[in-house]
């Protein structure tokens, strides 16, 4: 019986903090080459660039600090999101990606907290399951939760 109310106990927010910190900050830019010697030569530190096709981006990726991320994106197709960010706001803070333990329990918590969600549930984005809280419940902010890959 003991274990049982700390099985639930160990579940609840008090024991098991959804939100771990901030895991990256995703930047919109036009032309990624230019901006990644601007950020390398800035950070003293070489990025690890990628594709990431599922979200129409090519990404160049910094860590910095305590692993958080500086992310910089360039649209590969002229109707994605970052795409249309870039025409509508141009270059700068696209989202902070704040890091969880379980995507989809997150995403639902914010919903009931009354936040606009654009996920419903994670899908699969480069750093692990992602979804992301709309600007107009955040500020003004595109915010994304992400629930990271295993490593290994």
């Amino acid at each position: 019986m003991l274990y049982g109310a700390f099985s639930e106990y160990k579940r609840s927010r008090w024991f098991f903090k959804m939100i771990k910190g901030v895991h990256h900050i995703g930047i919109a830019v036009k032309n990624l080459n230019e901006s990644v010697a601007v950020f390398e030569k800035m950070l003293g530190i070489k990025a690890h660039v990628q594709n990431a096709p599922d979200q129409t981006v090519k990404e160049a990726s910094f860590k910095v600090g305590n692993g958080v991320e500086i992310n910089l994106m360039e649209p590969i197709t002229p109707d994605s999101a970052v795409a249309k960010f870039l025409e509508k706001r141009g270059e700068g803070l696209h989202h902070i990606a704040l890091e969880t333990n379980d995507i989809n329990t997150e995403l639902k918590d914010m919903e009931q907290k009354g936040f606009q969600l654009i996920d419903k549930v994670g899908r699969d984005g480069v750093a692990g399951k992602i979804g992301f809280i709309h600007p107009k419940s955040a500020a003004g902010v595109l915010m994304e939760l992400v629930e990271p890959k295993e490593k290994g």
